[in-house]
């Protein structure tokens, strides 16, 4: 058994399940009674399925609830992209991993609850796959801007991909050095962030191989092209925002309210870029209004 899934044993929770799928070992969770409706939430890079923590026991109440970890997060596993195995890290992959998850476990039809680049992947996978999408929960998502919009340039990715193994680990300084201070960015007010939870968050990232394998998802990232495709979206969609988000700034989820014929919106007060985190109770409240006029 190698180091990493020696780290999945030691570190995995009771209720921690793994799956193979699409080259990963997945690391997930599943809450309910099993049955429809299902509900998957999607968490924001830096983070983990712990972003769910304090919302998945209301949720599951009304609807199966599924979390895991997304490549190049939590538990799950980090493979380096290589000819002989399956892993990739495009976006198109991550969607593609999502639905695959979905058959996996026997979800036909589920809604998809996106947080920050968790929402753009949520987005993507309604475009590519909108018979597996039920609706749409969009949290702070990233759609118009930040890295999850942007890409390598094309003539520089061959001479980056050579030296990804330098370029990983200057990444891995970078990171390492402003971590904290960016995941207390994403709170509205700082001191509701413990230091227990903030460390465990960096625990939750910086397992295994984590730069290399971030580098990987960070190589992949494009240009989705959201700003065309919006209006093609024809699931019904909650889009939710923190009033003082200054992530994913409020503007752009009222922008894309706009922009989803039918959306709805719903701005949660005295919070910032992670809603489900500051005022849980705030956002089940919320989702739970939306599913119940979905099914």
């Amino acid at each position: 058994m190698d180091s990493f899934s020696l780290e999945q044993q030691r570190r995995s929770d009771s209720d921690s399940r793994f799956i193979d799928c699409n080259g990963f070992r997945v690391h997930y969770k599943l809450y309910g009674s099993g049955k429809p409706p299902y509900l998957v939430l999607l968490h924001g890079s830096f983070l983990s399925i712990r972003s769910w923590r304090d919302v998945t026991a209301s949720l599951s109440k009304e609807a199966t609830v599924l979390v895991f970890d997304r490549p190049a997060f939590g538990l799950t596993s980090r493979p380096v992209p290589l000819p002989g195995n399956e892993a990739r890290y495009s976006p198109e992959a991550q969607s593609d991993l999502i639905v695959a998850l979905m058959d996996k476990l026997g979800f036909e039809r589920a809604v998809l609850a996106g947080n920050s680049t968790g929402g753009t992947l949520a987005l993507l996978t309604a475009l590519r796959h909108p018979g597996r999408v039920q609706g749409l929960v969009l949290v702070g998502a990233m759609i118009y801007s930040g890295y999850a919009n942007s890409e390598v340039p094309s003539f520089m990715k061959p001479f980056m991909k050579l030296m990804s193994l330098v370029f990983s680990r200057l990444m891995k300084l970078m990171i390492t050095r402003l971590y904290d201070g960016n995941i207390r960015g994403f709170w509205h007010v700082k001191s509701r962030l413990s230091d227990e939870t903030l460390a465990a968050f960096r625990a939750d990232l910086m397992v295994g191989d984590w730069s290399r394998c971030f580098w990987e998802l960070f190589l992949e990232t494009h240009r989705l092209g959201f700003k065309k495709r919006t209006a093609s979206v024809k699931v019904p969609t909650l889009v939710v925002t923190g009033e003082h988000d200054l992530t994913v700034k409020t503007e752009e989820s009222f922008r894309l309210v706009r922009e989803i014929a039918g959306a709805e919106l719903l701005v949660i007060p005295d919070c910032a870029h992670l809603p489900q985190e500051e005022q849980p109770e705030a956002f089940v409240k919320g989702v739970q209004t939306f599913m119940r006029r979905l099914c």
